[in-house]
């Protein structure tokens, strides 16, 4: 039993697993406290001494260096286990069905294979040293034993009443519902996390982590991936669902979702059965976290934190092998003649469902009811077979619709049946494999109606049983193989049966049309249809799944380990940063030393996401940005600029009290620089009527001409107002004329949505619109505007939340560039570079750096520093946590300064200054 009661996530959430812990059962072994991350560049942690005698990683497995391995975790071992009759010990054998198991053909034969799992039975805590101790050494398998109360809540409680249900759709909307166990309750989650990280012990306990894989399989373990990968940062681990993945309407009910989908994404990929179930995913993803998937070359990836998770959508097959050769046993032979004696002269068509509320075999019957009612040619022709396996669970739901099938069944047999003639024929007993294929054998037909299914292999097995082997045991060895189904839509192998007939099994009246369509096409149809589905289903069999999983999971890994990898965050915060090996975070001492050292340096600062939070509502700088951008722009051997994507207008009201400062506006289009003189040595020049970015006109003031610095542009207001300079010779905005009504079309069906209007750009924004939805959007927008826009001189770019159509060659590149070569041309060439940048657009400063840098137009001893704010991907070097990070940086830096600067260079700015000039002059 737990030691303590553990009610408060809040543990949970600050990575506290040491708090899950069991107290004197399971073997007197209590769970190992798993310490704190830290934050160390190449590893994950640094584990005490006790810790690491404890959890040592090193295999009891001994295997040879030559030879791979791979550890495949699943919430049942693939081994039955049952006492001897004497009572003395255990017999153990595989469980030739277990998928686990079959899996094994697709590995290379040389991979040893390693089990980690649960057994059905349970074994006394005095017997699981001896029974683990036997099934290493026969099996090959780590046993899971847990206390009686931890299975009963983790399995039974969250696993069954909660993950399960809630994949296939069923909330707990009655608090009272004894069979889908009321509300969400907070311990059984807790139960569940315990349950994970016992499997995770095991784990550790065999793992080779620089050689081994880990193969994870199925909702029981998606909290195992963070366990793992906070201890071991370069550990190729995948995880495969076997049952659905509902739709993020769905799945954002349940309170620990965004738990779940960090563990998972501590993997290296992910397999879905279907699109559908992977597109779910994506959206939860998406929606929840903000993390936007891309195809490349026709794989699909999450970018997530510089790691890419790669995603997998192959639906398992069965295994060939074992079903051949069970339908060359003898009994088969005999069994298949026996029930075409019995089914004479009538059409069978077969259903085989587990018994729960899932797999609509009510809705059969309605269906098959109907048909016959429908179409009378049918009646005391066709018969409905169907097998129930026994249930697995029990309910107050299972027990009324086991009820309700049972009436379905009495009903149809009184209306429509006779002597000699039962319509519907109810099977509730555990069935042999034989007996099945024998079933399989002789049916014209096979339905599943199961409203929400994983992947369901019935339609796989009917299929190799109807093709049967041509051997001297087929009693019709040359008869053409035909075959028909009638599918759910709602099942996993339904998108892989092209030829079989999809239904909504909700729909009484169209299932019941598509079994007498089915029934009633030609054989040739059936035949074609058959041929078509055997040969998929023979090429995709479990080991070329396997097989594909596992080389999609290692192209992934071998993406993932060209970067440096370290942890951060706590609890199933958890999660590794990948990155460039040169990555590190500026050293503030570091940074100061070369700044005071150097005597030309060169300072180009983002806006948003750097000196302000981009969570922030209000956007304009507060008085410590603007104090700490004052001090740096006295220093006489600084240029400071801005470079923003905002319009010009909010910076230069926002910036005006820093007259010296440097403004680079939308991306770079726009430059406002101030050189350090004084307006008394100012020496007017008149400018050229060809100057780029120059509008005339004339301002006559009582017969004077004024003169007046206003900010960071200073205006000649003499016959010229003077505008900021642009960076190229672009005058012409007709674009905007075509790309606008584009724009406006998308924002008007788009709820959320915005266009932001800029002198020489357009944005369109879908920050506050539906996530999936506006991305859709954006990524149709994005084509049409390229497409409309192809003979413009412009680029269409899309972002994070935005679609931005701007002049081409405009970008932050271009002013790193263009402010270091001007510094070089004026005989100052930089020796202390500092950039700072967020997102993707400050990526084209950092890369505009190394650009001069590589044209040696920097001073030879130079310092550069190129920094990204937060852990991630970034052509820059260095990075800062965030904006309070920054401030207190560049705070450094203005502080080194302060003994160069008079006090007078960095108060508030006087009021403009005018000069008269008598106009008879």
């Amino acid at each position: 039993m737990m030691s303590r009661s553990y009610t408060n996530l809040l543990d949970l959430a600050a990575g506290n697993f040491g708090a899950l812990s069991l107290g004197g059962s399971g073997g007197g072994r209590g769970l190992r406290r798993m310490p704190r991350v830290m934050t160390v560049p190449g590893t994950l942690m640094e584990l005490q001494e006790e810790e690491e005698r404890a959890s040592s990683v090193a295999s009891d497995v001994q295997s040879s260096q030559a030879q791979e391995r791979i550890i495949i975790v699943a919430n049942q071992l693939p081994v039955l286990a049952r006492r001897r009759l004497d009572g003395r010990g255990w017999i153990f054998a595989w469980d030739e069905d277990s998928l686990l198991l079959q899996l094994k053909d697709g590995l290379p034969e040389d991979m040893e294979v390693l089990y980690v799992g649960t057994l059905r039975v349970d074994v006394e805590v005095h017997e699981q040293d001896d029974v683990a101790q036997t099934l290493l050494e026969r099996f090959k398998c780590v046993p899971v034993f847990f206390p009686p109360d931890l299975h009963d809540r983790f399995y039974h409680g969250f696993c069954k009443r909660r993950l399960w249900q809630l994949f296939h759709y069923l909330l707990p909307f009655s608090a009272a519902s004894s069979s889908r166990g009321g509300r969400y309750d907070r311990s059984l989650w807790e139960a569940y996390v315990l349950a994970n990280k016992l499997f995770s012990e095991k784990v550790i306990e065999v793992i080779n982590p620089e050689e081994d894989y880990v193969w994870i399989h199925d909702y029981h373990l998606m909290a195992l991936p963070t366990f793992l990968r906070r201890l071991f940062n370069r550990l190729r681990m995948g995880f495969f669902l076997h049952v659905p993945f509902p739709s993020s309407e769905i799945y954002r009910t349940l309170p620990f979702r965004e738990e779940i989908l960090k563990a998972l994404l501590n993997c290296d990929l992910i397999g879905f059965h279907t699109f559908d179930y992977a597109r779910h995913f994506l959206s939860c993803c998406s929606r929840m976290l903000g993390i936007e998937y891309q195809s490349k070359r026709g794989y699909i990836g999450l970018d997530y934190f510089g790691r890419t998770i790669g995603i997998k959508i192959l639906p398992v097959g069965i295994h060939m092998g074992q079903l051949q050769s069970m339908l060359r046993l003898p009994d088969r032979e005999w069994r298949v003649n026996e029930l075409r004696q019995q089914y004479d002269g009538k059409t069978v068509l077969l259903g085989v469902d587990d018994m729960d509320i899932f797999k609509g075999i009510n809705l059969k019957l309605l269906a098959f009811e109907h048909m016959l009612k429908l179409h009378p040619k049918w009646q005391g022709r066709a018969v409905l077979v169907q097998i129930v396996n026994p249930a697995r669970a029990q309910g107050k739901d299972l027990k009324e619709i086991l009820v309700e099938i049972e009436e379905s069944c009495q009903r149809i047999n009184t209306t429509f049946g006779h002597e000699g003639y039962r319509p519907v024929v109810l099977i509730e007993r555990p069935m042999s494999a034989i007996e099945k294929i024998a079933y399989y054998t002789i049916a014209e037909c096979v339905v599943v109606t199961a409203v929400r299914d994983g992947m369901n292999l019935t339609p796989y097995e009917y299929i190799v049983c109807r093709q049967g082997i041509f051997d001297a045991r087929d009693s019709v060895p040359n008869e053409p193989k035909k075959s028909m189904l009638v599918v759910s839509e709602f099942i996993g192998c339904s998108p892989s049966l092209s030829g079989a007939i999809r239904v909504n099994p909700w729909n009484i009246e169209t299932t019941g049309e598509a079994m007498n369509e089915a029934i009633s096409l030609s054989d040739g149809e059936k035949q074609l249809r058959h041929e078509k589905h055997y040969r998929y289903v023979n090429t995709h069999d479990v080991a070329y799944w396997s097989k594909s999983f596992m080389q999609d999971l290692e192209r992934t890994c071998k993406d993932n380990f060209r970067r440096n990898c370290w942890g951060i965050g706590l609890g199933f915060g958890f999660r590794v940063i990948a990155v460039d090996p040169n990555f590190r975070k500026l050293d503030a001492e570091l940074l100061v030393s070369a700044y005071t050292n150097a005597k030309s340096r060169a300072i180009l600062l983002d806006y948003d996401g750097t000196l302000v939070s981009q969570t922030s509502i209000n956007k304009k700088p507060n008085q410590e940005v603007i104090r700490i951008v004052n001090t740096l722009c006295a220093d006489k051997n600084n240029i400071v600029f801005i470079v923003s994507g905002r319009g010009r207008q909010s910076l230069d009201a926002w910036f005006s009290p820093c007259e010296k400062l440097g403004i680079a506006a939308e991306h770079g289009y726009f430059i406002s620089a101030f050189e350090k003189r004084s307006l008394a040595n100012m020496t007017l020049e008149k400018r050229g009527k060809g100057s780029v970015g120059m509008k005339r006109k004339n301002y006559m003031q009582h017969g004077t001409l004024q003169v007046q610095t206003m900010h960071r542009k200073f205006y000649a207001r003499w016959t010229q107002d003077e505008e900021w300079e642009t960076h190229n010779q672009t005058t012409d905005f007709a674009w905007m004329q075509i790309a606008e009504p584009v724009m406006k079309l998308y924002t008007e069906s788009t709820d959320g949505s915005s266009i932001e209007p800029k002198e020489s750009a357009l944005v369109w924004h879908h920050r506050d619109a539906d996530p999936g939805f506006g991305s859709s959007q954006a990524k149709e927008m994005l084509d049409h505007l390229e497409s409309v826009l192809a003979n413009e001189p412009v680029t269409v770019k899309s972002g994070k939340f935005i679609v931005e159509v701007k002049p081409q060659g405009v970008s932050k590149g271009i002013v790193a560039d263009k402010t270091l070569s001007s510094m070089s041309a004026k005989g100052r060439p930089a020796d202390f570079v500092l950039c700072i940048g967020d997102d993707r657009s400050d990526e084209d400063m950092f890369e505009g750096i190394a650009g001069v840098v590589a044209k040696n137009m920097v001073a030879s001893n130079k310092a550069i520093f190129g920094c990204t704010v937060g852990q991630k991907p970034s052509k820059a070097r260095y990075y800062l946590d965030d904006t309070n990070d920054v401030l207190n940086t560049l705070s450094a830096l203005a502080d080194a300064s302060l003994p160069f600067v008079s006090v007078e260079e960095i108060t508030e700015p006087p009021p403009p200054t005018q000069i008269y000039i008598d106009n008879s002059q």
